[in-house]
């Protein structure tokens, strides 16, 4: 959900994202906004991620942004083993969003696949990506990153940079715990 000033106009277009497609997130804030859509999905989620990675998401970290109890969390052995798991889920339509923590390139094959198997379960799935490894099977490709602020810590930058059926953007935003909704920050003026 996007606060409805009339400043949000262009991000409203892109987001909340189109359910039954592919989309990938890279930055330092891709965590931050993975949550928000699992947040944003009325139905549950399913996490994957690569066995080898360090990091593990706390599920009360990510209350603020999304219900844990909605969330369900894998991980497969090998970056083979997640695209078949993210395949798998992406067709079964058991889950309204997975979102997948990849630590390789997805190479067009594969990338086709996900978004085929996006569209038949009419589901919503997320990539993490490292920066500068993205599919072009995907339909929109978001870079996010924490934005500094002194006097406000709770900013995010969200830049657009491949939108298949729009236009490219860049927003600050915050996310807006008791309405569950991204809000446009105006920038200031000079």
């Amino acid at each position: 959900m996007i606060d409805s000033t009339p400043s949000t106009n262009t991000l409203r277009d892109s987001f909340p994202l189109r359910p039954a497609r592919a989309h990938e997130v890279c930055g330092a804030g891709g965590h931050v906004f993975a949550s928000i859509v699992c947040g944003c999905a009325n139905g549950s989620a399913l996490w994957i991620s690569q066995a080898h990675q360090h990091e593990r998401l706390h599920p009360e970290g990510l209350a603020q942004f999304c219900w844990p109890d909605r969330l369900i969390y894998a991980s497969g052995k090998t970056h083979m083993d997640v695209l078949w798991m993210a395949e798998e889920a992406l067709r079964s339509a058991a889950m309204q969003v997975v979102v997948v923590q990849l630590s390789k390139p997805i190479d067009l094959t594969a990338g086709r696949r996900l978004q085929l198997a996006a569209e038949a379960g009419n589901t919503l799935g997320v990539f993490q990506i490292p920066e500068g490894m993205g599919s072009n099977a995907t339909e929109t490709r978001w870079r996010c990153s924490p934005h500094f602020d002194a006097k406000d810590s709770s900013l995010h930058r969200w830049q657009l940079i491949k939108n298949k059926s729009g236009t490219l953007g860049d927003w600050i935003v915050r996310w807006d715990e008791q309405a569950r909704r991204v809000i446009v920050v105006s920038k200031v003026s000079e």
